[in-house]
Order: C-alpha cells, then sequence, then structure tokens
C-alpha cells in the first residue's frame, strides 16, 4: 500500500476519532443539565421541607399558646364565678347590717327608758335592803345614774355595767359575808364587826366579843342580842372569814312578813 493511501486512513481516523468525541460532548450535555436539575430539585424540596417545619412549629406554638390562653380563660370565668358569689353574699350581709343600722333608733327607744328604769329600781333597793356595804353599793348607784348621761359610753356598755351591779346584788344573796366598820348607837361610834348570813340577816359584834346586835328590818335599828348568842355568832364570823372549820350556830332572824 502506498504511503498515500496510509495517510489517507490515518486522516480518516482522525476524523472519526474526533466525531465521536464531538458526539460524545453533544450526549453529555442534556445528562449534566438533568443532574443539575435534579440537585435543584432536591434543594429546592429541602428548602420546602425546612418552610414547612418552621411553619409547623410555628402552629403547634401558636396551638399550644391558645391551649394555655383557652385554660386561662377558664380559670379567669371560675374566678370571676366565685367572686360573683362573694359580693352577692357580702350584699345580703350589708343588707342586713342596714337593716339593723335601720332598727338602731327603735332599739334606742325601748333600751333607754329601761335603762333609767332599772337604775332607778336598783337605787330604790340599795335604800331598802340590808344596810352592808353601803358605801359602795350606793356609789355603785350614782356612778350608774352618772353614767346614763355620759356621751362618751356607748349604749351597750351602760347597758352591760348595768347588768354587772344587778349581778352584784344578786351575788350578796348567795354566802356569808363579814366586814368591819363603825356603828352608830345613839350618837356613839362603836367598832364592830357586821356579820351578814345573805341577805336574810344582818349582825353586829363589838371587837371585844362581849355585844352583839341584829338589825330590825321594821324599825331601821340595831336591837341588842342576848349574851347567850355570842358565843355563836363568834362562830358564824371566824367561819365566814375562813378562820375556822364549817359548823352549826343558832342565830335569831327576823319574822317573814318583816323580813319582806
Amino acid at each position: 500500500m502506498s504511503k498515500v493511501s496510509n495517510r489517507t486512513k490515518i486522516a480518516s481516523a482522525l476524523v472519526g476519532a474526533l466525531a465521536l468525541a464531538s458526539s460524545n460532548l453533544v450526549v453529555a450535555d442534556p445528562l449534566a443539565d438533568a443532574q443539575k436539575a435534579a440537585t435543584q430539585i432536591h434543594a429546592d424540596a429541602a428548602a420546602s421541607q425546612k418552610k414547612i417545619d418552621k411553619y409547623f412549629d410555628q402552629a403547634q406554638d401558636m396551638l399550644f399558646e391558645y391551649s394555655n390562653v383557652a385554660d386561662q380563660r377558664e380559670s379567669l370565668k371560675a374566678y370571676n364565678d366565685y367572686l360573683a358569689t362573694l359580693v352577692a353574699d357580702q350584699d345580703r350581709t350589708m343588707k342586713g347590717i342596714q337593716d339593723d343600722i335601720n332598727g338602731v333608733d327603735k332599739l334606742r327607744q325601748g333600751v333607754v327608758p329601761l335603762m333609767f328604769k332599772m337604775v332607778t329600781a336598783l337605787e330604790k333597793f340599795v335604800a331598802l335592803d340590808l344596810p352592808f356595804r353601803s358605801e359602795d353599793r350606793h356609789e355603785r348607784v350614782e356612778n350608774l345614774k352618772n353614767l346614763l348621761n355620759s356621751a362618751d359610753v356607748t349604749l351597750a356598755e351602760k347597758f352591760r355595767m348595768i347588768l354587772d351591779a344587778y349581778s352584784i346584788e344578786r351575788d350578796y344573796g348567795n354566802f356569808v359575808d363579814v366586814e368591819t366598820g363603825k356603828l352608830n348607837l345613839d350618837g356613839k361610834e362603836v367598832l364592830v364587826d357586821f356579820f351578814r348570813l345573805g341577805r336574810v340577816a344582818l349582825y353586829a359584834q363589838s371587837l371585844d366579843q362581849k355585844t352583839a346586835w341584829m338589825y330590825n328590818t321594821e324599825t331601821k335599828g340595831w336591837d341588842k342580842l342576848d349574851d347567850g348568842y355570842l358565843r355563836d355568832i363568834t362562830k358564824g364570823i371566824r367561819i365566814a372569814r375562813k378562820q375556822g372549820a364549817m359548823d352549826l350556830f343558832a342565830l335569831p332572824i327576823p319574822a317573814a312578813e318583816a323580813a319582806k
């Protein structure tokens, strides 16, 4: 074969190779584009997924917040209902208090005259009763009379103090008592022990225990006792002072008619 023919073959081979290479380049371009498109799709899908995840998280947060707000609303509603119940109860209480206030004037109209009558009755009772602890009892009555005209003391306090005075007078009749004092006999004062048997009888004995008297409710004076009663009255005085054991003793007492 001639050199020309070999060269011709070589040239043909080169042309064929170039043509094949050119063909491969043409095929490679669409594949690369497809790969790029797939990559872009994946990238876009990932971005979209991130947005979806973000929106989902936001939606979950909003749902949680809504749930909290709903719970708070229910709590506030229950609390408001409770407050409404309290307010209604307070309104009823205030109405009752107002009704009581409105009735105070009527109460005063009835209580004030009653208190004056009670003090007057107590004063008369002390004057007619056995003359024991006279100074304390008369002073208590005078204090009550002054108290009634005082504007610094409430009506309730005045009534309480009057009841206390009545309670003290009531207790005087429940026990024996002895006190030392002066007995006026025909203008002469004698130191004596006054011995009281409740409100039944009142006696006096000289401090030397040689003379004794009994108060006469009819004559409002003192009658001398027989010396035979001196021992018994001494025994009674010692018992009243808790200086002797409980024991029986015999003393005269005013007649029932005189004691009334």
